[in-house]
């Protein structure tokens, strides 16, 4: 839930640096590079800033959003689209960006599957009714590798200006810190999961009893999951109704790759070419009375190649030419150049990619450009 107003009126006594809510996403941002999760659900996700966070965590490929309110998510849900830059360079992983509006109190089989579920500053706004179903929904159905849920710690409230019984309006409760581990313990035991017990926003110098202004604690499952969630996934009906959903372009997908790949192939051999041509200009000016075919073999020493590509060149016997005024680059050295194989993995995948979209020899064995132009330019 969205209380990012209130605590930047809190300067008083206390001021936290950064803010707190920043303090809390950035918590989540660390255990996610900890533990790598690649799905990721934020339950009461409001304006989905941690799942825009998130979503520049390499490790993640699914990422999920619910609250109750749709007004709120939908507010600034477009942060959570593509960009231009992310079709011109799609990455190797897949992401998708979902967001749904309904309750926490309710089990719908879209969020079964995923490693890491948060719940920041969510339990305190459930009415009495919907924190007892909550547990459940959350441990028991949706039942991640992990939960993190983090509610605000009554104890210090007495440091903030302003706050007489709740530090925001709509909470139904604010617990302190004996309160909330009674109520975890209970539910790791229920559940089977361990809990440790941390949270954020330090108190000042010499009042370091009361603890932290946000207490969190951190469910970790300590068995692996049973069918009993596959069987809730037939059995349970969908009740939330989705809002939003991004799917990113990614080289998973054979289109993109075959875009990227298409594109460095055609960079890679306008490379060799211009490097080709300048060599056989430079023999022809050095040499010119003895130069009188212009078939020859591509000379290693080309500047602008590695010194591990020339040497592919070398081991591999490569040797792209010129016939007339077309230049033939064997695929075969497109192939070594490291970013080309990695994006292919194999040459008969690099044939298979490039086929009808790039200009090749006969025989398929090389790619073919015509040199006039840059005979003439030379």
């Amino acid at each position: 839930m969205d209380e990012n107003f209130q605590e930047e009126q809190f300067t008083g006594i206390v001021k936290f640096t950064p803010p707190l809510y920043k303090q809390r996403y950035q918590f989540i941002k660390d255990l996610v590079g900890k533990y790598k999760p690649k799905k990721v659900a934020d339950l009461g996700c409001a304006d989905g800033t941690l799942l825009w966070m998130l979503k520049f965590c390499s490790c993640i490929e699914v990422l999920a959003g619910l609250d109750i309110c749709a007004s709120v998510m939908k507010e600034k849900m477009h942060r959570l689209s593509p960009l231009p830059g992310d079709y011109l360079q799609p990455t190797e992983r897949s992401l998708t960006v979902t967001l749904h509006h309904g309750s926490v109190a309710h089990k719908d089989p879209c969020m079964l599957g995923f490693d890491l579920v948060t719940c920041i500053e969510l339990i305190e706004h459930l009415e009495e009714s919907e924190l007892k179903k909550f547990p459940e929904v959350v441990f028991g159905f949706m039942a991640p590798s992990i939960v993190v849920i983090s509610t605000p710690n009554s104890e210090f409230n007495p440091l903030l200006p302003g706050v007489t019984l709740f530090r925001h309006p709509d909470h139904k409760f604010e617990w302190n810190r004996a309160q909330f581990r009674s109520w975890a313990l209970e539910k790791k035991r229920c559940y089977g999961y361990s809990v440790e017990f941390t949270g954020v926003g330090h108190p000042p110098t010499g009042m370091e009893n009361v603890g932290f202004c946000t207490q969190i604690g951190v469910f970790v499952r300590r068995f692996p999951q049973t069918s009993e969630s596959a069987q809730f996934e037939k059995t349970t009906e969908a009740v939330y109704k989705t809002v939003f959903k991004a799917v990113y372009p990614s080289l998973k997908d054979e289109k993109y790759l075959q875009n990227a790949v298409v594109s460095e192939v055609i960079f890679t051999a306008q490379i060799i070419k211009r490097s080709l041509l300048d060599h056989l200009m430079s023999e022809h000016e050095e040499y010119e009375e003895k130069n009188t075919e212009r078939k020859s073999k591509f000379q290693p020493s080309v500047s602008c190649l590695s010194e591990d590509q020339k040497k592919l060149v070398v081991e591999k016997s490569m040797e792209p030419f010129v016939n007339g005024n077309v230049a033939y680059i064997p695929l075969a050295i497109i192939f070594s150049f490291p970013k080309v194989n990695r994006l292919c993995g194999t040459f008969e995948k690099l044939c298979k990619l490039i086929a009808g979209k790039v200009t090749l020899s006969s025989d398929g064995s090389a790619v073919m450009f015509n040199s006039e132009h840059e005979n003439e330019e030379n």
